[in-house]
């Protein structure tokens, strides 16, 4: 079994960051992934990356894969980390394929969306019902579709359906819609949306797919007849693997300002971490970090 200087596990804006530290550093490198891009692959519009005045989340994904192959990197893509473990100085990385060993790993794994709980969730799950805007917004061309969620992810992908469909309903459980003021007003301008604050879904009905969403808006209920849901309530990190480290109330990895951490040799980078602010720009730079820590852990021990 090859023993590798570094697994990055992930390779989204932190993961591929970090390949490409490491792949400079001349690292014997393997990067486990389920996808190449991560998050950065469903955001909308970018107008806060350093030397892009705009660009499209698949966009700079696809600039950030580029750069990854003009190196020589072995990339496992969709295999899915099942266990992480160390035995004296070794580190083991169980897929669901395979097993992989390495003196040190960078767990760039990111986050997932959160699910609604709610009735008709799992049924009409990719029948109507979606995670993903930037994905599965030009299904819906046309159509009455409904955005839950009040944060940026969820404005984000209200903008973009403003774009395609009829109408876009905001499904807000809070007094007011937070996020950016700028995005904010462009939604609060604009005919075709329509924000429901103080809501609350309590189903999703449909045939084979998706064609309505009941809701309790101020505590009166009303079904919506839209054709497309998507569901922008928040992430939960891809953690579950990492049993052995150290991670706060809501699964994040708990890292210290070299992005080492509780375990030697385990390093941690992006929006799977306790970083308290989740930006490409940021997680790319938490990236380079980690590498670089990793690297110097290497040379020390």
């Amino acid at each position: 079994m090859t023993l590798y200087d570094l697994i990055i596990i992930g390779a989204g804006p932190a993961g591929i960051t970090a390949a490409v530290y490491a792949a400079r550093k001349k690292m014997s490198l393997l990067v486990i992934s389920r996808d190449i891009g991560g998050q950065a692959a469903w955001s909308g519009d970018v107008e806060n990356y350093t030397g892009y005045q705009f660009v499209t989340g698949p966009e700079l994904a696809l600039k950030f894969e580029e750069h990854m192959k003009k190196y020589d990197i072995l990339t496992k893509e969709g295999e899915a980390v099942t266990e992480l473990k160390k035995a004296g100085d070794i580190l083991s990385v169980k897929t669901v394929k395979g097993e992989y060993t390495a003196k040190t790993v960078i767990i760039a794994s990111g986050k997932r969306s959160r699910e609604l709980g709610v009735p008709g969730e799992k049924e009409f799950k990719n029948k109507g019902l979606t995670y993903c805007a930037t994905c599965d917004g030009p299904i819906f061309m046309g159509k009455d579709v409904a955005v839950i969620g009040g944060g940026n992810s969820a404005l984000d992908a209200a903008i973009q359906m403003a774009n395609i469909a009829s109408k876009v309903y905001i499904i807000n459980n809070t007094s007011r819609l937070g996020g950016e003021e700028i995005v904010r007003e462009k939604l609060e301008n604009n005919h075709k949306v329509e924000i429901l604050n103080d809501s609350r879904v309590e189903g999703i009905i449909g045939d084979r797919m998706v064609n309505g969403i009941k809701v309790s808006i101020q505590g009166k209920e009303r079904t919506l007849p839209v054709k497309g849901i998507f569901v922008e309530i928040g992430l939960l990190p891809n953690s579950d693997f990492a049993k052995e480290l150290d991670r706060n109330e809501i699964g994040e990895i708990k890292v210290n300002c070299r992005n080492e951490t509780n375990v030697p040799g385990v390093f941690a980078a992006g929006d799977v971490t306790d970083v308290p602010e989740k930006q490409i720009i940021i997680a790319a730079g938490e990236g380079a970090k980690a590498c670089l820590s990793a690297f110097r852990y290497l040379s020390q021990h």
